[in-house]
């Protein structure tokens, strides 16, 4: 009786070990891809099959497009749940809310613009102490 205990005590501290252990989509079988949450038996024979046929995901947005129902908020979910991606957990959306203004920034508009503002501000510092000479 002690060791059947023992036993299941020990089987609940494994299987709760990979409950909260990352799953990658390119190398997890359906039992882990089923343990992951908002994934189904469906989803997960879906995911196998697709991997199968047309190769590993390369990144986030390969899986939310070979993947019918999955899209950035319900991949959002599952990366928050544990899955990942080739090792790589989904950017979170204020992730790409700066990496936009830093594409913003740098586009060659804001960069004529910025050299603009600039140049009109030299020329009036330059004016101003040839004023004042």
């Amino acid at each position: 009786m002690f060791k059947k205990l023992l036993l299941a005590v020990a089987t609940m501290i494994v299987t709760m070990g990979f409950a909260f252990a990352d799953v990658d989509v390119n190398k997890a079988d359906q039992v882990a891809l089923d343990g992951v949450k908002g994934i189904g038996p469906a989803k997960s024979k879906a995911i196998i099959a697709e991997r199968s046929k047309n190769g590993s995901f390369k990144d986030w947005t390969d899986f939310e497009t070979r993947i019918k129902g999955i899209g950035d908020k319900n991949s959002l979910k599952l990366s928050d749940a544990g899955l990942t991606v080739n090792g790589q957990a989904k950017p979170t959306v204020a992730a790409k809310a700066s990496a936009k203004s830093v594409k913003a920034d740098s586009s060659p508009a804001a960069a004529a613009n910025t050299t603009t503002n600039t140049t009109a501000a030299s020329v009036k510092t330059v004016a101003k102490e040839n004023k004042t000479k």
